[in-house]
């Protein structure tokens, strides 16, 4: 089983919608047996809480499933847990080295490096940008996914 997390700052914007639009993919692809999905953020402001409602909106749009999406912080077991630990800018990416005090651990990936792109997927709590947001996740996660079934 292929595990893989999404981090973002506060796990209400950015990485439940990667969660969302990876199940989503996996489940197309018939892949749920060896695939799992799931999303963090490095803070802790919004700890149980379900996705921001532009992120549910967005998702729903596209036909996306968000039942189940409950924020929760990231930690320092997450490094032994996952293998794909995925941060949406250089930021969550910072400070996923600083909470496992493993800089450059190479599990830990920015979501867009995988991609033509290189950059970071902007947080549409601060810019309200939802489909912008949803366009880069999506791509990131369609580029990951082929990424995975090739390892497997």
């Amino acid at each position: 089983m292929v595990k893989v997390l999404f981090v973002c700052l506060g796990n209400i914007c950015r990485s439940p919608m990667a969660e969302a639009i990876m199940k989503d993919l996996v489940e197309k692809e018939g892949l749920k047996d060896q695939i799992s999905v799931d999303s963090a953020g490095t803070g802790s402001w919004h700890i149980g809480e379900p996705p921001h409602q532009g992120t549910k909106r967005k998702l729903e749009e596209y036909g996306i499933k968000t039942e189940g999406l409950v924020a929760r912080q990231f930690s320092k077991e997450d490094l032994e847990t996952f293998d794909y630990i995925i941060g949406m800018d250089r930021s969550n990416i910072q400070n996923i080295y600083q909470i496992t005090g493993e800089p450059e651990h190479p599990k830990v990936m920015r979501l867009l490096d995988l991609t033509h792109l290189k950059k970071d997927v902007p947080d549409p709590y601060y810019t309200g940008n939802f489909q912008e947001t949803y366009d880069l996740v999506s791509e990131g996660c369609r580029v990951l996914l082929a990424k995975i079934k090739q390892q497997l």
